[in-house]
Order: structure tokens, then sequence, then C-alpha cells
């Protein structure tokens, strides 16, 4: 199957998110993929974009649908991007129908049978080799088996926040890829679930996270995506992109992924985080200092807590404080026990409401 590898993947990368609950950091017109939060200096959306560029053999192959509000933003962050490759949606719809236009776009340029990838923007990911190999086993199963292969985590813990995938029997031999990764049929999806459903997919030990990372062959999807979600991909082959407003909002998990047949999936064991929320951030830069700081902070009997600045010369002050979380960015301050950072967007619909308040959006 090695010649399939020396097919180029084209990848796509979904970068039309708000990712409202990084607010007070992420902004409408500075949203979660355009923010450096690892502090390496390099947006997630341009990390993104260079560790795909070995499995997709260079910019030519690389893909991106934005917002029209964004477009301008991913084209200063991404300047290598070809201009045809940059799709900009004149509204967001969820997922189903971007995904669907990219693949009718894509195929405007390559072979029907072409491997396609899709990547959420604001992911973190580490062990890039390891990366690419996975993506080389996705692209050569998905040609071999024909079928829409997904990426599953392997769960590190019981988590609430994702959705799960159970696999089933392992594929056939000639059908696995060469690079010693094995692929099973995907037997359901499984929505968020409570702590207890958690720990039982984790004891059951064949559940995976969903992370919404998929690689097909154009053709396969596309007539799936007919079959499931021909209100989708019809308006879209009649015309084009004029056709968004009326496309209904759907994302790609329920349109296609939950109810196809030709689900695979591949387990998967890079480390890997969704970068979901503020906890995220703790995660991925916890030392065994007592807080996490990526600002000025002096504390006193402070602990469990995570300080963000955005400004080196501006000073927080803590007394007494556990398990919080506190960003400063411009004019706003946001103050937050760490178990309910996932009400932000709440508070953003009171922005929204007042007039006053909106700026600060």
């Amino acid at each position: 199957m090695s010649s399939s590898v020396t097919q180029p993947l084209v990848s796509i990368i979904l970068a039309g998110g708000k990712g409202e609950r990084f607010w007070p950091l992420s902004r409408l017109d500075r949203p979660k993929q355009f923010l450096s939060l690892d502090g390496s200096g390099d947006s997630l959306l341009q990390t993104t974009a260079d560790r795909l560029l070995d499995a997709s053999q260079g910019w030519e192959n690389l893909w991106v649908v934005t917002s029209a509000p964004l477009a301008s933003g991913v084209r200063e962050q991404l300047p290598n991007l070809p201009e045809r490759n940059l799709l900009i949606e004149p509204e967001g719809r969820d997922t189903a129908p971007a995904v669907t236009w990219s693949i009718l776009e894509v195929m405007k340029h390559y072979a029907p049978e072409v491997a396609i990838a899709f990547f959420p923007a604001d992911h973190w990911i580490a062990e890039p080799e390891k990366f690419t190999q996975t993506l080389r086993a996705a692209q050569e199963v998905a040609i071999a088996s024909k079928t829409i292969v997904t990426l599953g985590i392997t769960p590190t813990f019981p988590s609430t926040g994702y959705g799960y995938i159970a696999q089933g029997p392992k594929l056939p031999d000639e059908l696995q890829s060469s690079q010693g990764i094995p692929a099973y049929k995907v037997d359901r999806f499984a929505e968020k679930p409570d702590r207890e459903k958690a720990e039982a997919f984790i004891a059951a030990g064949n559940y995976s996270w969903n992370a919404g990372m998929f690689v097909f062959q154009a053709d396969v999807a596309i007539e799936e995506i007919r079959k499931y979600a021909p209100e989708i991909l019809e308006p879209l082959e009649a015309r084009g992109v004029a056709a968004y407003p009326e496309l209904p909002k759907k994302s790609i998990d329920y349109a296609l992924m939950e109810p196809t047949q030709k689900a695979t999936v591949l387990p998967v064991t890079f480390a890997w985080d969704d970068l979901g929320d503020w906890g995220a951030i703790e995660r991925l830069l916890k030392t065994d200092s007592p807080n996490v700081e990526v600002a000025t902070h002096v504390g006193l009997d402070t602990q469990g807590s995570l300080l963000y600045s955005t400004q080196e010369d501006e000073l927080i002050v803590t007394i007494g404080l556990e398990d919080t979380v506190i960003v400063r960015d411009g004019k706003v301050t946001l103050i937050v026990k760490k178990d309910r950072t996932q009400e932000i967007k709440k508070v953003l619909q009171t922005l929204r409401s007042n007039p006053k308040l909106e700026q600060h959006l």
C-alpha cells in the first residue's frame, strides 16, 4: 500500500470558530485560533498549519475555511497560503456545510478520489512525527477500505466534555496501513456523557475521544453526504457558496459521521488537547508551582489558580485564593472559579444584549 503514501494529503483547517470560552483573550476580531496560548509565540492556527505541511507535501495542498470577518487575519497569519486555498464562508452554518463546500471546491482541482483530511484550528498536539505517521496510516486506510477514517484520541481521564467513539471489530489485514496503527470499524458515536457513563467508557477499554479529525477520499464522502444530508449537498452543488443562507445549521457529526455505515477509527496515542477553555491552559503549562502564572503575579496563600495577563508591566496581586482563574486583557478583567469557566458564554450573552458593553466582545 506504500503507493498511497506518495500522494499528497489535502489538509483542510476549519478556522471559523469564535473560541468564546477563552474570553476575554479571545474576541470577535481575535478568536482563539489567532492566539498563542502556549508561550511559543506562534498562534494555534500557525502551529496547526505547520504540523500539516509534511503530510500535505507543502502549502499547495493546505486549505483553510473561515468566516468573512476572519479572512484577513488568516491571510496575515499564513502568508504562504495560496489565495485559492482560502475558502471564505459568508456566514457560519456549523461544520457540515463547511466540510461539504470545502470538498466540492477541492474536487475542482484534484481527482475525485483525492484523500482529504479535516482538522480544527485550535488543537494542541505534541509529537509531530507521530502525528504525521498517524495521518499517513489514516490516508492508507481511507484509500484501501473506501471508508471515512476518524482519529480517536486514547482517553487519559473520564472526560464529560468530549464525545466518544466506540470501536467495533478490527478491519481485515489487507485494509490495514503499513504504519502499524490498527484501524477498527466504528461501532457507534456517543454523545458527551455524564461522569458515571464516562467512567464506564474508560473501563470498557474500547472507547476513544472524538477529536473531530477525519480522513477520507473525496468521492466516498460526497456519496455518503448525498445519502444522509442531501439538503446540504444539493444546494451547494447547484449554486455553490451562494446557497449558504438557506443551508441548515448542522455539525458534520450529525450530518455524516453518526448515520454513515462507512466510519472507521484509528485510536491514536500522540499527546493531544482541544484547548477548549481556560482549564486546558492549566493542563498545558502546569508545573510543580502552586499556580500557573502567565503574568507578573505576587500571591499570598494563593494556590491552584491560573493568572494570565497580556501586559507584562501589569501586576496581579492575590491573597487567599484557591482554584481561581484571573485573566487581564486591555480594559477587561475576568475572575472566575475554575469549575465554572464553562459559564463564560452566559456572560457574553449579557454583553451582547447591552450596547454599552458589546465593545468588550
